[in-house]
């Protein structure tokens, strides 16, 4: 009987954005089971691997993490890496140690908030070219563990959202999104030139084009060439996190 509501509790909570109070039971269910089935030493590992990310923005090296549990091979943190893997607390990259993200489930079985990366800067003004943040990391609410999918942190540069509440050098959360309705606010990308605006459909022309919040900047009509990359979820303004208007 539990290992059957273990499956499809699993399988509602990867479809869907936000725990709902009937999955509630199920999910504690999973977090119960998880924390008897990890040992010390892949929770420690887990724990190394959350420290690094958070003080150098990179995890841990092989050589690191041996060091740090006091194993002597490659082979070990290898294997300690699979059954993390395998339980859904991490996410790795086989070709390098340093590729590696812990899951939702990481976050909760270590008690910790969730990281998010910068991903560069990007520009609410004229678009041009994301300059690249390397290693920067930031925590953010437990809340943001319900959203299902790529999450990632931009800084702005420009003036051209100030009307949306967007002001230059905030900090927008941009989740990465393939379908989108008249009225999201995106991260766009035309021809590696990026810029966060206002993706607009209309039945009159241009009919679709992304909308600046500022009146003194021109709509730009969309083009063959123009990707919509992600939606803004919410800016970090002098510290707290507020919804998008």
């Amino acid at each position: 009987m539990v290992r059957k509501v273990f499956v499809i509790i699993n399988f509602q909570l990867s479809t869907v954005p936000y725990l709902t109070p009937d999955l509630l039971v199920g999910y504690y269910i999973i977090m119960a089971m998880n924390k008897k089935i990890i040992t010390k030493k892949q929770k420690n590992l887990l724990s190394v691997i959350y420290d690094y990310i958070k003080n150098t923005g990179y995890p841990p090296t092989f050589e690191e993490m041996r060091e740090t549990l006091n194993v002597s091979s490659n082979q070990s943190i290898i294997d300690f890496l699979a059954k993390l893997e395998k339980q859904g607390f991490i996410k790795k990259n086989e070709a390098s140690a340093r590729s590696l993200t812990i899951l939702p489930l990481g976050y909760d079985i270590l008690d910790k908030p969730q990281l998010i990366p910068f991903l560069g800067v990007t520009v609410a003004g004229m678009p041009m070219e994301a300059n690249e943040i390397l290693g920067e990391w930031q925590s953010v609410s437990s809340d943001v563990k319900k959203l299902k999918g790529e999450l990632f942190l931009l800084k702005i540069s420009g003036d051209s959202m100030i009307n949306a509440g967007i002001d230059n050098n905030d900090v927008v959360l941009v989740k990465s999104e393939k379908e989108f309705i008249s009225g999201d606010i995106v991260l766009a990308n035309n021809n590696g030139e990026a810029t966060i605006k206002r993706f607009m459909s209309d039945d009159k022309p241009p009919y679709v084009y992304l909308k600046p919040e500022n009146p003194k900047y021109p709509v730009i009509p969309f083009t063959e060439e123009m990707e919509l990359k992600g939606k803004v979820i919410s800016i970090l303004k002098n510290g707290y996190w507020k919804l998008v208007k």
